[in-house]
């Protein structure tokens, strides 16, 4: 990995977030699966979504914006959904309990997406990413970082947009602890940054194996 730097999306370029989410699924998507009620692709169009992350990003202005932009070199590379968790409507709508966890907890930011551009995949920049949003969710004032990542069964694999959700190592790196285990692949992890105590629904095994990711 060269030299990385982060910015919040806000602060970024808006081009730079164009060339981020140009390709893949990310294109697609524009980092609104968790953002509406609805199944994404039946209750919006592209143009809708396309829209909704350059307000969310809120580019070129004092904010508040919805992710990280992450830099090689100075070049745009990466990017990092996070936000505060009553921002993402599908985390609460979704039948999951696991997605309801300690639902009265305070200052919550959830981190729920990686982009990373292609060219840059397999260097290690999600992890990058990742510790990058442990500096910006103490300069924000969160008091949890929670993430939602995929761990495959030994020798299983996952596709790269599959993975986008982030993989469990990835955010052990950054100091992250698995919370949860709701399913036989999806983990929930927090990275406490001040003081808080858990309710009796914290850290505590989900739907079990036969549950869906």
């Amino acid at each position: 990995m060269s030299h990385f730097t982060w910015l919040p999306a806000n602060q970024a370029a808006t081009e730079d977030v164009e060339a981020v989410f140009a390709t893949g699924g990310a294109h697609k998507c524009r980092c609104q699966a968790l953002k509406v009620p609805g199944w994404i692709w039946r209750d919006t169009t592209q143009e809708e979504r396309d829209a909704a992350l350059l307000e969310q990003t809120a580019c070129g202005t004092s904010g508040p914006t919805s992710g990280l932009v992450g830099y090689v070199d100075g070049e745009a590379a990466g990017w990092v959904a996070v936000e505060p968790r009553e921002n993402y409507p599908r985390l609460w709508s979704r039948k999951q309990a696991w997605m309801r966890t300690d639902p009265d907890l305070e200052r919550v930011w959830s981190v729920v997406c990686f982009v990373v551009r292609q060219g840059w995949r397999r260097t290690g920049l999600m992890y990058e990413l990742a510790g990058a949003t442990v500096e910006y969710g103490e300069q924000v004032g969160a008091r949890v970082l929670e993430g939602y990542p995929i761990e495959p069964p030994p020798g299983g694999r996952v596709i790269w947009d599959e993975a986008s959700v982030g993989l469990v190592q990835v955010f052990l790196e950054a100091g992250y602890e698995v919370v949860a285990w709701p399913t036989v692949r999806r983990r929930v992890v927090r990275r406490q940054l001040a003081p808080v105590a858990l309710s009796g629904e914290g850290r505590r095994r989900g739907t079990g194996p036969g549950a869906s990711c």
